[in-house]
């Protein structure tokens, strides 16, 4: 418990500074981790990292995660990243004459697509105007949600969520979650109120509680697949990348595409 305190709050630290900093610092922060992050998913799902149709996922990850290319490149758009993926992968199959498999490919094109969305959408939300405030509320919505998750169900829980997945988590502390994510949402709504109004904390506060949750459920789940505890090693007491931002990876990118951080 000591180890796992101590290395959350040298971590958070450094997110946060890395946040508040903003600019390169914190987009390549979350590159950093966005490719650490894929290299946990091939490793789960046994591909090797020297492989490489891998090497390419790396690739892709990296373009989708970064907001903008720097020198003021061009950016390709998202669809056409995904696209010559898919398609240089599928070619993979090809000319390997398919020791490189459909299931492979297809399981490195999903993730990259997951863990590249997930950081891309968080770069986004720091380049916003205000950003540093749109950042931190999402993410305090979310942690939010996992405290009231926990303490909720440690208190009260009785009544278990999804026992076959995740059997500690109850209905009682995803309920308990949802209400502390809002009431979040509502004092940052109050402390802002120029820039966030109280029926949109409402929605952000729901929707980084329920989609927050269940991007945890889908963690535990590919992890119970796989019948692995966590996805690394990296954080001692804390798992992996992927472990510590199984609910960023989807709250971000819904917020977006629900057009809540406006």
């Amino acid at each position: 418990m000591r180890q796992r305190l101590i290395t959350g709050v040298i971590a958070g630290a450094a997110f946060i500074g890395l946040l508040a900093a903003g600019g390169w610092y914190y987009t390549a922060l979350l590159l950093l981790m966005a490719l650490i992050g894929y290299w946990e998913y091939a490793r789960l799902n046994g591909q090797a990292w020297t492989r490489l149709d891998v090497l390419i996922g790396f690739a892709a990850v990296a373009l989708i995660t970064l907001p903008k290319l720097p020198f003021e490149w061009d950016m390709p758009s998202f669809t056409t990243i995904a696209w010559l993926l898919m398609f240089v992968l599928l070619c993979g199959t090809v000319f390997s004459k398919n020791r490189i498999q459909l299931e492979h490919v297809s399981i490195l094109f999903l993730g990259a697509v997951y863990v590249g969305s997930g950081f891309h959408y968080m770069a986004l939300t720091r380049e916003l105007e205000h950003g540093i405030f749109w950042s931190a509320l999402t993410f305090a919505c979310i942690w939010a949600s996992d405290a009231g998750a926990y303490f909720v169900g440690k208190a009260i829980g009785r009544t278990k969520l999804w026992p076959s997945i995740s059997p500690n988590k109850t209905i009682e502390g995803a309920l308990g979650g949802v209400v502390i994510a809002v009431i979040t949402g509502l004092i940052l709504a109050y402390c802002q109120p120029d820039w966030l109004g109280y029926g949109q904390a409402v929605l952000i506060g729901l929707t980084a509680a329920v989609a927050g949750q269940l991007g945890d459920l889908v963690q535990s789940a590919y992890k119970r697949f796989r019948n692995i505890k966590d996805s690394g090693q990296l954080l001692p007491g804390h798992g992996g990348v992927l472990d510590r931002t199984d609910s960023w990876l989807i709250v971000f990118p819904l917020v977006h595409l629900l057009g809540l951080l406006t």
